[in-house]
């Protein structure tokens, strides 16, 4: 088993319904983190509940490059970024390598700009991932990466755990990782969707993210990536059951104590 489990609802923020599932899933222990998206219309209401000691600190970034309107000026003038409408419009491949200088910055004011909307709503976020894995396109992953790194938080990993993932996957995903860890500094060791952890073998160290988008099942939560009728509780229940579920606070606060002793 893996010493630790994060289990982090993406998508505080983007609506009433989703923040409203997201609340229930943290006062359930289902949860045990979440990402905020600072340009969606919940967004203000999500750093209200992010207050509830069940949510402090436990509330990271969930930077967007591809859903609704940026909040910084510079990068709606990039059509790799943004439509005619100023909505955000990704026309990057994934297996992009490289970006111009002006694309850079334009990536590197939108990510301060959702950081900042996060500051003034009150919450510090503890760790950056990214709608839609964006930060898995290799040149948009080293500008969080070094970001992140110079908040003093975690990032996320790209996913490393399931059964469809191919061998071109793994190596680029491997290559990715070490990138992202080597330049953020602190992550968590391993990071699968919740039916990852129903079907591939769990684990038997280190720590694991789960990505999950919750769903209201009834009086239960199931999850946007299991079946309609299946239970996200159950499938944590019965794969990680007595594994400690905890915040990417914790691995944010163990980089800082080991750079503070590098000093």
């Amino acid at each position: 088993m893996p010493r630790q489990v994060i289990v982090n609802a993406d998508d505080f923020g983007l609506s009433p319904c989703e923040n409203a599932v997201i609340l229930g899933a943290f006062q359930a222990g289902v949860i045990s983190s979440a990402t905020a998206m600072a340009n969606m219309p919940a967004f203000e209401a999500a750093c209200v509940m992010a207050q509830h000691p069940l949510l402090k600190d436990r509330i990271g970034l969930h930077f967007n490059l591809t859903y609704g309107r940026p909040l910084s000026q510079g990068i709606l003038g990039r059509s790799t970024f943004c439509d005619r409408q100023g909505e955000f419009d990704l026309n990057l491949p994934r297996h992009s390598l490289w970006l111009n200088r002006l694309d850079r910055e334009a990536v590197m004011d939108e990510l301060e700009a959702q950081w900042q909307r996060c500051l003034d709503n009150g919450v510090r976020p503890s760790h950056i991932d990214s709608h839609q894995h964006v930060h898995n396109i290799w040149p948009i992953g080293e500008i969080v990466a070094r970001f992140a790194a110079r908040q003093g938080v975690a990032v996320r990993l790209a996913r490393n755990l399931g059964q469809n993932l191919s061998l071109p996957k793994r190596v680029f995903k491997g290559l990715l990782n070490r990138r992202l860890f080597n330049l953020a500094g602190a992550t968590a060791d391993y990071v699968c969707t919740p039916v990852d952890l129903r079907n591939a073998p769990v684990p038997t160290d280190g720590l694991l993210e789960i990505v999950a988008h919750p769903t209201q099942l009834g009086a239960d939560f199931g999850d946007a990536y299991l079946n309609p009728d299946e239970s996200l509780t159950q499938v944590l229940e019965l794969r990680l059951a007595g594994v400690e579920r905890v915040s990417y606070a914790v691995v944010s606060r163990n980089f800082q104590t080991g750079a503070a002793a590098l000093e």
